[in-house]
């Protein structure tokens, strides 16, 4: 009885062991190749639970999801004006035919990568040269970002490999001239920025000589209608000292004689020394008590 349980023991984890060996498990991101003496026997590309042979099969898995490859350092690339610009960029891509993978890299991701990075510059480098540097920064980037990935998507499929985007994610000049690119940009922002002044002090000028020709007309014209106010004040005013003469000549003439004293008696120490028959006295005269 003893040697039954011990052999219904032993029967129970062989089949766990061998249960372990013949079953495995493809997630939802991943694919996967079932081998048979190092050949590839079929793909699982659904996930859940599988089946294979115990020590006659054995299983690889892949990522399937969408993998990013990101340039180590910018790569030196001539534009059409022949100018050499450094271009940092990144790549989107994912495994497509999983079976077309192995075989083209052996399932070697950073074997996939250098293959995928050498077409990329390579498309680049063919494309760069046909722009300017101002259309590849501004008015052609996004062009020139689809027709890098249509070539290199072509080429990618030839090792079961989907290129879904590429991107710059810098465009600049090298190091040793970018300090001569600069001082120009400096000296043309200089030039600019003097053209302006001298283009404001010159609008400044003419704004204070208008200012100055329109100050100088004004005030000729406030001149011209004071002296015509002035005159046709000083003209009214003689018109009713005549009429007030005409009305009563002796009042006209006493009236005046008396602002006369009191303009020529103004101050306390003023010396007259006239004739004492000059017309002068004449109202000063009759100044007596009686009136007279």
């Amino acid at each position: 009885m003893k040697l039954n349980s011990t052999n219904i023991l032993v029967g129970v984890v062989v089949v766990l062991i061998l249960a372990s060996m013949s079953l495995f498990v493809v997630d939802q991101r991943q694919v996967a190749i079932v081998f048979q003496l190092s050949e590839v026997i079929r793909v699982e590309t659904t996930p859940g639970l599988k089946f294979k042979l115990p020590l006659v099969q054995n299983v690889r898995l892949f990522d399937s999801r969408i993998l990013t490859m990101d340039a180590p350092e910018p790569e030196r690339i001539i534009t059409a004006e022949k100018k050499n610009m450094l271009v940092d960029s990144f790549v989107k891509w994912r495994i497509v035919d999983v079976k077309q993978y192995y075989i083209s890299v052996g399932g070697d991701e950073a074997r996939a990568q250098t293959r995928l990075m050498q077409t990329v510059n390579s498309a680049m480098r063919e494309e760069f040269g046909k722009l300017t540097i101002h259309e590849v920064v501004s008015g052609k980037r996004d062009e020139l970002m689809r027709v890098v990935q249509e070539k290199t998507d072509i080429d990618a499929r030839k090792i079961g490999v989907e290129v879904l985007d590429v991107r710059l994610k810098r465009v600049d000049f090298p190091v040793e001239i970018s300090e001569s690119v600069y001082r120009r940009m400096d000296a043309e922002r200089k030039r600019v920025a003097n053209e302006l002044r001298a283009t404001g002090n010159a609008e400044s000028e003419k704004i204070r000589a208008d200012a100055d020709r329109q100050r100088e007309v004004t005030l000729a014209q406030a001149y011209r209608d004071a002296q015509k106010i002035k005159g046709e004040g000083d003209a009214r005013a003689s018109a009713l000292y005549a009429g007030a003469f005409g009305r009563n000549p002796e009042f006209y003439a006493f009236y005046r004689s008396l602002d006369v004293y009191k303009q020529g008696f103004k101050n306390k120490s003023d010396i007259m020394v006239l004739d004492a028959g000059s017309p002068f006295f004449k109202y000063l005269k009759g100044s007596g008590r009686d009136g007279k």
